[in-house]
């Protein structure tokens, strides 16, 4: 059962201005440890990253849960390169959380649909 789907584009120019302009404070804020690990094995990064914050957002809309912050949402990438989220801090029972994610050049959008475990 579908319980929410949110969809979100960014783009790369806007979310490299924010890094540079606030480094490490942005990326930290924004970025979980393995996030930002896994984005700088990455020859794209602000691509990556934009792809990211835009998947967040779409997992933000699909759930409408107003008190779920930035670093409770991880998205990173499965075995085969496929992304994933997981919803951290225990916010994450009985739900599955599905993402997609595509970038070119100068935006990234993502795509989230949340449905109910069974």
């Amino acid at each position: 059962m579908i319980i929410g789907t949110g969809v979100d584009i960014t783009q790369v120019r806007r979310l490299r201005q924010a890094i540079e302009k606030w480094g490490d404070d942005f990326l930290e804020r924004i970025f979980t440890k393995e996030e930002l690990k896994n984005a700088r094995t990455h020859g794209s990064f602000y691509q990556h990253l934009a792809g990211r914050f835009a998947a967040k957002e779409a997992v933000f809309k699909a759930l409408g849960d107003k008190n779920l912050g930035w670093r409770d949402v991880e998205i990173l990438s499965d075995k085969e390169g496929r992304p994933c989220c997981k919803i951290l801090n225990g916010r994450n029972k009985n739900i599955n959380v599905y993402i997609s994610i595509s970038h070119v050049k100068t935006y990234a959008v993502a795509s989230a649909v949340i449905t109910k475990k069974t």
